[in-house]
């Protein structure tokens, strides 16, 4: 099994597991490998080096270049995986009432609907209306690949 590490072009990083380095290059041309938080299927393989265990030496002491550039990675990394897990959340605990979103949102704001979490589809102008009306509404952008089950 090939682990790679893999970036989008809106620099989501993520990682991607194949059989080997022409599966991955199978699956990429067929535009099947897609960035897991936008969907995008322009992806490129980041360097990585592989982990050898040498059992239990010390690692030497990394450049504070190259450990700031780690850190920032790993920041980057920890703040898509929670974005991930909070959009996983929305979904498990909203209905979707797709392109009907604004005139559930309004039936539920004047008491003609019972009230619950709903998440779909509204024009820009439709959210801008909602909002003058009162009713709270936060647009969210979620990839395709969360509305479906993950492989």
């Amino acid at each position: 099994m090939k682990v790679l590490d893999l970036q989008c072009t809106h620099l989501h990083t993520f990682e991607g597991w194949f059989a080997s380095e022409d599966d991955f290059q199978d699956q990429l041309a067929r535009g099947l490998v897609s960035c897991p938080v936008c969907n995008e299927t322009a992806v490129v393989k980041l360097l990585s080096a592989p982990r050898l265990n040498l059992g239990g030496t010390d690692m030497p002491s990394s450049p504070p270049s190259v450990v700031a550039a780690a850190r920032t990675g790993e920041v980057v990394q920890a703040a898509q995986a929670t974005w991930l897990q909070m959009m996983r959340r929305v979904m498990a605990n909203t209905e979707d009432v797709g392109e009907r979103f604004a005139e559930v949102a309004r039936q539920m704001h004047y008491g003609e609907a019972q009230e619950r979490n709903i998440r779909g589809k509204a024009s820009a102008e439709e959210t801008e209306a909602l909002l003058d009306e009162g009713i709270a509404v936060l647009p969210l952008l979620i990839p395709e690949a969360l509305k479906e089950p993950l492989q």
